[in-house]
């Protein structure tokens, strides 16, 4: 090799380490600094669904009959102490002093967006059909939004979901609500806010951990229905980690305190709530939950698509019930789980 083409090529590699060096530190920079990925997502998705913290309701509020039959009430503010605190309650019919059970539901949207109204702009399914579908068997539904990243992170909607069950308590007559016989429920990440819900609830400890007094006594929660929670921290793909790892702290590098703070199934006891789980995207946590259920001898059962038919679901996928034969099948073995409870 001549002296000429041996320093052309010393240039180049020199070159291309210094485009390697660049491109590795804003690598490390976008997963050091979370927000600036999920920020570009809010700001993309902003124009479909919710992506903002507002101390006034998204809608307008409204009361009355809808298409189906049920009767709704939306936009119930019931804190003012953090934005997005409203939230909605429908009826399956206008007879609304028929005794029914209660389910509380929180929806999914990787903490950074989503809500009662809109559902998980994550799941690719109609949440919304879900909940009209669930509350026509039989329970009063009420559908909770929460605050979202960037200007808040966990366990700020833990909180809210206490001051909306101490809101509920305090209201149970005006709104005709059975609050000894309730269900939480949550998909996605409203999934990780149920099932931290349940050790909250029931593990004195884990309550403390977070700085929570639980207003809901144990025996007042019949069920929890955790539709395809992410919770095994270090089990993550790198996607899931920049969404909760934001939601946590505003990093993917978690500390171990953190994660014991964040992944209830380490707390989970035989005081835990009775559970229901659906595992799609995320049925590797929902095993995990499976298992340590078990071995505290909860009652609970797992619908697991992959284990039981070897087929791949989409996240969330029980919300597309309607159409789909395997999403019909959980929701029907949800409702005899949750009916068996009630």
């Amino acid at each position: 090799m001549s002296r000429k083409a041996g320093k052309k090529r010393h240039t180049l590699l020199i070159v291309l380490a210094s485009v390697l060096a660049v491109l590795a530190i804003t690598a490390m920079v976008l997963i050091t600094h979370t927000q600036i990925i999920v920020g570009t997502i809010q700001k993309l998705s902003a124009n479909t669904v919710n992506t903002i913290n507002s101390f006034e309701p998204l809608g307008e509020p409204m009361e009355g009959i809808k298409d189906n039959g049920q009767y709704i009430i939306t936009e119930v503010q019931y804190s003012e102490n953090y934005p997005n605190s409203f939230l909605d309650i429908t009826y399956p019919d206008e007879n609304r002093e028929t005794a029914q059970p209660t389910l509380i539901y929180f929806h999914g949207g990787g903490f950074f967006g989503g809500s009662k109204s809109f559902g998980d702009p994550l799941a690719e399914s109609d949440a919304t059909a879900l909940l009209d579908d669930i509350c026509a068997e039989g329970f009063n539904l009420v559908n909770n939004d929460y605050v979202l990243v960037p200007e808040y992170h966990f366990p700020a909607p833990l909180i809210q979901a206490n001051e909306a069950f101490q809101f509920l308590i305090d209201h149970a007559d005006e709104y005709h609500l059975d609050m000894d016989r309730v269900v939480i429920m949550g998909s996605s990440a409203g999934a990780i806010i149920t099932s931290q819900l349940g050790s909250i609830i029931t593990d004195p400890d884990y309550a403390e951990t977070l700085g929570i007094t639980p207003v809901l006594k144990p025996e007042q929660v019949k069920a929890v229905v955790l539709d395809d929670a992410p919770l095994v921290y270090d089990k993550f793909s790198l996607g899931t980690k920049v969404l909760v790892g934001n939601y946590v702290k505003g990093s993917i590098f978690l500390n171990r305190e953190e994660k014991q703070k964040y992944n209830n199934i380490l707390w989970v006891d035989s005081n835990y709530p009775d559970a229901f789980l659906l595992g799609s995207e995320y049925y590797a946590d929902m095993r995990e939950m499976d298992s340590v259920l078990t071995s505290a001898g909860v009652e609970h059962v797992l619908v697991d698509p992959l284990a039981e038919r070897n087929l791949q679901m989409q996240h969330c996928f029980v919300a597309s019930e309607r159409e789909n034969e395997v999403a019909k099948d959980a929701f029907d073995r949800m409702i005899a789980f949750l009916k068996s409870r009630v």
